[in-house]
């Protein structure tokens, strides 16, 4: 049985999924590139589905830092680290919904603008590390 989610709770996974389009964006910066990149991006997260889905495209946005990767990198990563650990508890169905969508917006976040560049590669692993998944969900 799944459990509806607190609005603090779609906060933190939105945090996690919009600031992992972030962090990928940081990677290999251009003013220009971040408008492709951010709507590359939003087509993968209404490709989700069900809470996650309803975390994702409702509600404010979350509010991230934008002074310094490091910092924007110290906000997301607890952040999608607790969107697991949220889904696992409420809704463990939804969790690799929620993981597929993540990688899949930085993945088109990354290609958006001149294929994936070795930084952006870097970015995308360790958000994969966090969100625990492994080679057999590429």
């Amino acid at each position: 049985m799944s459990q509806r989610l607190t609005d603090d709770e779609k906060m933190t996974l939105k945090t996690g999924a919009f600031g992992a389009v972030l962090m990928v964006s940081n990677a290999d910066p251009g003013v220009l590139a971040l408008f492709r990149e951010s709507f590359a991006a939003s087509g993968a997260m209404a490709g989700a589905s069900g809470v996650v889905k309803e975390a994702l495209t409702s509600g404010p946005l979350p509010k991230l830092p934008r002074d310094s990767a490091l910092e924007v990198e110290s906000v997301v990563l607890p952040a999608l680290r607790r969107g697991i650990e949220i889904l696992t508890e409420k809704v463990p169905q939804d969790v690799p919904v929620y993981r597929a969508v993540v990688l899949a917006a930085a993945d088109r976040t990354a290609r958006a603008h001149d294929g994936i560049s070795p930084a952006e590669a870097e970015v995308i692993e360790r958000i994969r590390g966090v969100l625990g998944a492994d080679a057999t969900d590429r």
